[in-house]
């Protein structure tokens, strides 16, 4: 069988880290979204929001530790492994916030490709800020396009998972692959 690696993107609070957690609890190979760790780092270290005040240093720290999540993932002996986020994101994100970023972040996009694409829509009902979420719920749904567009960009097809319970979503997920 193929290596999958697999990767669930969506804008801010669309649930993939609910999933994650529940495919781990399946026995399935999953890494999880690295932004909090990095945002958490930083904070000890004095700054609130690292996105905000040092962009392309956090997305710089972000983008290594994906490409180093991707070359992790085909040294898995799973089959399958899931990633909570990929390396196109990044470039979304800065894509978001208008900020220039180096061609590395292109070339990695170029470079590093998943095997399957799941989107989560913007979900209002099961939107929730935090101390590492800034962004209100229409700010995700903005991000949501960013990661539409530099997905397709990188020409991902992308498979939506439809709002429903944590359990049929893994269901929707699992028959797709």
């Amino acid at each position: 069988m193929q290596k999958e690696i697999i990767v669930l993107l969506g804008g801010p609070g669309t649930g993939k880290s609910t999933l994650i957690n529940e495919l781990v609890a399946r026995g399935f190979c999953c890494y999880p979204e690295i932004s909090r760790q990095v945002t958490m780092k930083a904070q000890q270290e004095g700054i609130e929001q690292l996105f905000l005040e040092k962009p392309l240093l956090f997305s710089e720290m972000l983008l290594d530790g994906r490409i180093q999540q991707y070359k992790s993932a085909l040294e898995e002996p799973d089959n399958i492994v899931f990633i909570d986020r990929g390396i196109p994101d990044v470039v979304a994100y800065m894509d978001y916030i208008g900020d220039e970023y180096p061609d590395s972040f292109t070339k990695a996009c170029e470079d590093y490709k998943y095997t399957k694409t799941f989107i989560l829509p913007p979900w209002e009902e099961i939107y929730q800020s935090d101390a590492e979420r800034y962004e209100n719920f229409e700010q995700a749904v903005k991000i949501q396009e960013h990661l539409i567009e530099t997905y397709k960009k990188y020409g991902y097809e992308l498979i939506e998972v439809p709002k429903d319970t944590v359990e049929n979503r893994i269901l929707y997920i699992l028959d797709k692959i």
